[in-house]
């Protein structure tokens, strides 16, 4: 077991911090950049920047927290997709780490989330609970998610799709089809949330965000570079819409939405297929991020909220990954009870009263 030191991070690195998050071992997630923080930081989170440093002296790990106050109890973080780590050997160390952080700079956090993006099996599972650690209830929806591989050139890359998606990509072509990337403009952003809202959100039981929590989100990755809109067209109005991000090495689909009963076959697999292949060119990605399905047991199960979004991602990939998902860090037992037990819900439940907002 590798040990860690944990601390926050100087203002020269905060200002630096998608340079260092990308150079994480696992080559950071866009959970944990500079954007996304701020975007937390005016929907009710404190973020926190804390890097966790080998005492081998190897690389660090520069992790984004969210951190929440919770009445009588303290402050809960919430490491949202991390902590980054280049195996799941590495969690008993930062575990430790934080336990000695907590009692001295820290001092006051009564709980940690941790979501690392660890490929789950019952030997990972095995680690985290040796390491203290309680399974919790998932928060991101990609905890299962469909990945592909884009290191190879384009030809190559279309001949690796599976042949629903080749064929969906190839047919939308033939038929003049059209994509474009286009500006966020207030309409374009407009347009997007309207698609957003129709994309079946009954059997998805997708719950949507504000419009100003999107508008917020897309224009932060877009201002540095990282996020794009693209939008087809059915008699002159958005038909498909896509926002996805660069993060890394990585691309990723973040947010969709259609209309429903279209003319066009393939159309949302062609948007897809612009996506990743100007990613490609414009910042030479190596794997793009479909952004959640159902757990790779459970895809052809049609009962499961996720059946529709799974089987339209898995027309590009078979690659589903499964990680451990949440694990929660009790610092102070009898804290964490009551919070496991009854604050937790009653925090979520006022504020979803107070802002119609997701809680986490």
């Amino acid at each position: 077991m590798r040990e860690f030191t944990a601390r926050f991070a100087t203002d020269q690195e905060i200002a630096e911090w998608d340079s260092h998050v990308t150079a994480n071992p696992s080559g950071g997630n866009l959970l944990q950049s500079e954007a996304f923080a701020l975007v937390k930081k005016d929907h009710g989170w404190k973020p926190q920047y804390v890097v966790y440093e080998p005492t081998d002296g190897s690389q660090p790990s520069y992790n984004l927290v969210l951190e929440k106050s919770v009445p009588a109890l303290g402050r809960l973080w919430y490491m949202i997709k991390g902590p980054d780590v280049a195996s799941v050997d590495d969690i008993p160390g930062i575990v430790a780490a934080n336990e000695r952080f907590v009692a001295g700079p820290a001092r006051g956090v009564f709980a940690i989330k941790y979501e690392p993006e660890i490929v789950a099996s019952d030997y990972a599972a095995g680690v985290m609970a040796r390491s203290g650690l309680v399974k919790s209830f998932e928060i991101q929806p990609n905890d299962s998610t469909a990945v592909l591989d884009t290191h190879m050139d384009e030809k190559a890359l279309l001949k690796s799709l599976h042949s629903r998606g080749r064929n969906a990509v190839r047919r939308a072509t033939r038929e003049g089809c059209e994509v474009d990337q286009v500006p966020l403009t207030e309409e374009n952003m407009r347009a997007m949330y309207a698609l957003m809202d129709s994309v079946g959100q009954g059997h998805a039981k997708v719950t949507l965000r504000s419009y100003e929590y999107y508008r917020a989100f897309w224009n932060n990755f877009a201002d540095r570079g990282q996020g794009r809109l693209y939008f087809t067209y059915e008699d002159g109005k958005p038909s498909v819409g896509a926002y996805v991000i660069s993060y890394g090495r990585k691309g990723t689909y973040k947010d969709g939405g259609s209309k429903p009963r279209r003319k066009q076959y393939g159309d949302s697999h062609l948007v897809q297929w612009s996506a990743i292949t100007d990613l490609k060119q414009d910042h030479e990605i190596t794997q793009y991020d479909f952004c959640g399905t159902p757990p790779s047991d459970q895809l052809k199960n049609k009962e499961h909220p996720y059946y529709g979004l799974g089987l339209f991602k898995t027309s590009f990939t078979k690659t589903v990954v499964d990680y451990v998902g949440v694990w929660d860090q009790p610092l102070s037992r009898a804290k964490y009870a009551v919070w496991n037990n009854v604050a937790e819900k009653v925090q979520r439940q006022l504020w979803v009263r107070r802002t119609g907002q997701p809680f986490y």
